[in-house]
């Protein structure tokens, strides 16, 4: 019989667990499906987090305390230059607490995201922190700092994602998993291909549209904020007929967004630490044609469901031959590797294993 955990668990207090319907926001979708995973599974998970947080399965610990974004007094006084001083401070006012319930309730592992660390060198309790985002510049150096603190840990999401640090305390890669529920899968979609981000140039949004437009296809748009220099300059100009920017779509109707698609187009020009949109309409059945960075080689099985390619012409004729992948080959990768149960299964494995070499 496994060991029956005693678990403290932070994410984020911007904004309840979880996530409002209109906030894309994975870290928290992630901690809370780990978070009511291990807790359904027996073990005792005290989640920190806003009064308005809803879990079924963990104990909500919320210091009475409202996100920070409902937050009346504090919201209205943060402006987009204060914002991170403003969630710096919210958060480990929350952080504080979860250490402070430490020295009572003897917690086997403390799972966190981020501004955790001054607090988890002070107790010999293991930290697990889960990296959500690229290894650079001052997070490097932060992540750097911990090595004098064995009880400090890491799982990263990616293999691609620990290049830049590779000698951190990695206990192991642990993938994203999602909610098969909901993103349904579709065998016969619609003729035009998606593409869903921020409009940022490391997103691609622009090479996109040109490839759509070289290779003939039709293309929908979905992401914002539809403002800004490169939206006026590379995206704007050649919205029409065959491209279509269908503004925001919120977490709760992106699988319909994806179902109905041919194809996901996704021209990333940056290291990605783990493409969940890419899992998300893999799901749907739709393949992802995306470069080869970051961990899309690790999600994406080329050839199998989708194309990983290296170049605007190899983008172009993978578009082409999107119709050679079996979109029931892109659902049965996901359910056999990037499913909720696969990821919480790979958490409760190395909690229970730090849990056991104390």
């Amino acid at each position: 019989m496994k060991k029956k955990l005693r678990i403290a668990m932070f994410c984020s207090t911007e904004w309840p667990t979880p996530p409002p319907q209109d906030v894309i926001f994975a870290p928290l979708w992630i901690h809370y499906y780990v978070a009511e995973g291990l807790a359904k599974r027996g073990h005792e998970v005290f989640y920190f987090g806003p009064k308005e947080s809803k879990m079924k399965y963990a104990k909500l610990v919320s210091c009475d305390m409202s996100a920070m974004r409902n937050n009346t007094e504090l919201f209205p006084l943060v402006s987009m230059k204060t914002r991170w001083e403003a969630v710096i401070f919210y958060e480990q006012t929350f952080i504080s607490k979860m250490y402070e319930m430490n020295s009572k309730k003897k917690f086997d592992v403390i799972h966190t995201y981020r501004n955790s660390f001054p607090f988890a060198s002070l107790t010999k309790t293991p930290t697990v922190v889960t990296i959500h985002d690229p290894i650079e510049k001052i997070r490097k150096y932060r992540y750097e700092w911990t090595r004098q603190f064995p009880q400090i840990h890491f799982i990263s999401i990616s293999d691609a994602q620990r290049s830049p640090a590779p000698d951190l305390n990695y206990l192991d890669t642990i993938y994203h998993g999602i909610d098969l529920r909901r993103f349904q899968f579709n065998a016969k979609p619609d003729d035009y291909f998606v593409i869903a981000g921020r409009m940022l140039q490391r997103k691609g949004i622009g090479i996109a549209i040109q490839v759509a437009k070289k290779a003939g296809v039709k293309l929908k748009i979905a992401g914002g904020p539809a403002k800004g220099l490169y939206w006026e300059k590379s995206i704007k100009p050649y919205l029409g007929k065959d491209i279509e920017y269908v503004g925001m779509v919120d977490y709760y109707c992106m699988g319909d967004f994806f179902r109905k698609a041919k194809g996901f187009i996704s021209p990333q020009r940056w290291n990605e630490p783990f493409g969940l949109t890419f899992v998300e309409a893999m799901a749907c059945g739709t393949p992802v044609i995306t470069f080869h960075r970051g961990s899309a080689p690790e999600v994406v099985a080329h050839g199998k469901t989708g194309f990983v390619v290296r170049s605007v012409p190899q983008m172009i004729e993978a578009i082409k031959n999107v119709d050679t992948i079996k979109r029931e080959d892109c659902r049965k990768h996901v359910e056999e590797h990037f499913s909720v149960k696969k990821m919480v299964d790979r958490y409760e494995e190395v909690f229970l294993k730090l849990a056991e070499s104390k």
